[in-house]
């Protein structure tokens, strides 16, 4: 029995430790939306209950990597999604950077969900409960 008891100690250390909101999260100064694509507006901005469709995508798609709060989860350096710094991009640059990704750090492209689909996801991250920069 103790020993059943400490492998689930250990499990619940490593689970824990494994969906760490990322504090460490720098954003790349070098992944910036085009102005054009920038300045895009978000077609569903007044259409409210598409916010929904917007969190089962994410939780299908997102999780993995941004938690499911959108933290980030520190062991695959993703964004906290609730930060000013990721929440103060205009609608068209979130659009963009799930659209096209950054290899670099390690975030796929989202181009193969439909357009609409990619906009329900930005409607969701704008509903994330927003959270202080850590940084000064």
């Amino acid at each position: 029995m103790p020993g059943r008891m400490l492998i689930a100690m250990l499990v619940i250390a490593f689970l824990k430790s494994a969906s760490c909101q990322n504090t460490s999260y720098q954003q790349d100064p070098g992944w910036r939306a085009p102005a054009g694509a920038a300045a895009r507006a978000n077609p569903l901005a007044s259409r409210p209950e598409a916010v929904a469709g917007g969190e089962k995508l994410f939780r299908r798609n997102c999780v993995e990597c941004h938690g499911e709060n959108g933290a980030g989860i520190a062991k695959k350096n993703s964004a906290d999604l609730r930060l000013s710094i990721v929440q103060q991009q205009s609608d068209g640059t979130l659009f963009w950077k799930i659209t096209n990704g950054n290899a670099d750090r390690g975030m796929p492209s989202f181009s193969r969900l439909p357009e609409l689909q990619r906009w329900q996801l930005v409607l969701y991250l704008r509903k994330l409960k927003a959270v202080p920069d850590a940084r000064p």
